[in-house]
């Protein structure tokens, strides 16, 4: 198998909506696995898995796609969470792939499941990593979301340190060089006002206000129109997405595994990556 690195694995779809970066490793002729990342300063498909791909390239066709409105693909004007949801369609189009399973974590997991509602037949099997659910014991917005809005309504180092230490248990993964690495994307002039499009704290009080007026009903209350065998992943000490939002989830999806891992905060494939790729590889891999 080829080496796998950034300039070895990335690749391009042209669309109609611009230019979808993504990062291939793996058989182009194994069952097909779509990766989707979260959000945050510096984030993209390529930090969230690139320590991930040497375990399931050897399974599968792993696509690591890159939301527009994060500083790699091509933005566009849209709120980064709307844009995401329909790039799944039009990458999986441009790529002529009908269905494939799917990891998601934090928003990339939200837009997995609302994938997965909007178009079941098209996810085999869905995996999300914490972020996906609702709030029923702990406050809402949780700790991380709150200093990810204070960032970027005044992006400064201390404040992206302190977003990045509300990411994970262990405090020793907040390197100087992870520090270096986001802090370097986080300013991108339009890596940062998407951000703001998507965290600010206007934006969110007037989301909050959209929901309650509107008529349709939230993604979490549609979970049982997912067909695609689910396992739900997370981590026990997530101050992002505290672990009682999987709650709602877990009684709802028809077909649904979750897996729990202490000492792990929001970041589950990359503070619990042994044991977290060893349950997720053995849920894909099993016959259903």
């Amino acid at each position: 198998m080829t080496q796998i690195t950034h300039e070895s694995t990335r690749r391009e779809l042209q669309t109609d909506g611009g230019v979808l970066r993504y990062h291939e490793a793996g058989d182009p002729d194994a069952p097909p696995l779509l990766m989707l990342h979260g959000s945050g300063p510096g984030v993209s498909g390529w930090r969230n898995y690139r320590g991930n791909l040497s375990t399931f390239a050897p399974h599968f066709r792993c696509l690591a796609l890159e939301f527009p409105g994060f500083g790699v693909s091509d933005d566009t004007e849209l709120h980064p969470m709307a844009a995401a949801l329909p790039s799944v369609s039009t990458f999986l189009d441009g790529l002529g792939i009908e269905q494939a399973a799917m990891i998601g974590n934090s928003m990339g997991g939200i837009v997995g499941t609302r994938f997965a509602i909007a178009q079941p037949d098209r996810v085999s099997q869905l995996v999300t990593i914490g972020g996906m659910g609702r709030n029923i014991f702990s406050p809402a917005p949780g700790e991380g979301l709150n200093l990810l809005t204070d960032f970027v309504e005044d992006p400064t180092r201390e404040r992206l340190i302190a977003w990045l230490r509300s990411m994970v248990f262990d405090q020793s993964l907040v390197t100087d060089e992870l520090i270096e690495e986001r802090w370097a994307t986080a300013l991108d002039p339009a890596a940062l006002a998407s951000a703001r499009r998507m965290y600010g704290r206007g934006v969110l009080q007037a989301a909050a206000q959209a929901a309650e007026a509107s008529p349709e009903p939230p993604y979490w209350a549609m979970l049982h129109k997912i067909t695609a065998r689910t396992l739900i992943t997370w981590g026990r000490d997530d101050r992002v997405s505290p672990v009682d939002m999987m709650l709602l989830p877990m009684r709802t999806i028809r077909d649904v595994e979750v897996h729990v891992f202490s000492n792990c905060g929001h970041w589950t494939m990359i503070e619990q990556k042994a044991a977290w790729e060893a349950a997720v590889l053995a849920f894909l891999t099993r016959e259903a």
